[in-house]
């Protein structure tokens, strides 16, 4: 196991990312959550408030609703009207979104968006959206490794208290991905 790393060949049945990419990696795809996550819920409106071709839109509303993002139905207040409202897998793609967003203000255009995401409760704004370790230490690039699954697990079998030594496990630092091949 000298070269630790995702198998970057795996496009389909095992790798979340490649799968994930193909319902949602399109710029229309973040735009319709965008304007879902702001309220809209009509074809009419995505229509007007993106920007988008009738037929592009009608494709991406089928594509994220075959895949659980978003439901359609009628609306109950016109039976002639559909509404499309996202789900709990599409909700659970509101840190995404804010992630690629907050990502973009800062290295697209250097400036925040208005208006600013806020706790609704203390009418803060929220902070930047991190990768945290198990006790909540926020990590950077040269804090994370991979680490084979399998071995994880036997090492986590091996030790029911939890605690156990894991200095000994082979891991692959992503640190070392940006440093000078010896090749």
């Amino acid at each position: 196991m000298d070269k630790l790393t995702e198998n970057l060949a795996e496009l389909g049945t095992g790798c979340s990312l490649p799968i994930s990419l193909e319902v949602i990696g399109e710029r229309w795809c973040f735009m319709i959550l965008r304007a879902s996550f702001n309220g809209v819920r009509h074809f009419e409106g995505f229509l007007s408030e993106i920007g988008i071709a009738r037929n592009i839109l009608a494709n991406r509303l089928t594509r994220l609703v075959e895949a659980g993002i978003m439901s359609r139905r009628p609306c109950d207040h016109d039976k002639r009207k559909v509404e499309y409202r996202l789900t709990d897998k599409g909700a659970d793609l509101l840190s995404v979104i804010v992630a690629i967003r907050q990502w973009g203000e800062k290295w697209e255009t250097g400036v925040p968006s208005n208006p600013v995401l806020a706790d609704a409760r203390d009418r803060q704004p929220i902070s930047r959206i991190t990768i945290r370790a198990h006790d909540d230490r926020v990590l950077g690039l040269n804090d994370l490794c991979w680490i084979d699954e399998k071995e994880l697990r036997n090492h986590e079998t091996g030790h029911a208290d939890g605690c156990a030594d894991r200095g000994d496990m082979v891991v692959r630092h992503l640190k070392e991905i940006g440093e000078p091949s010896a090749a």
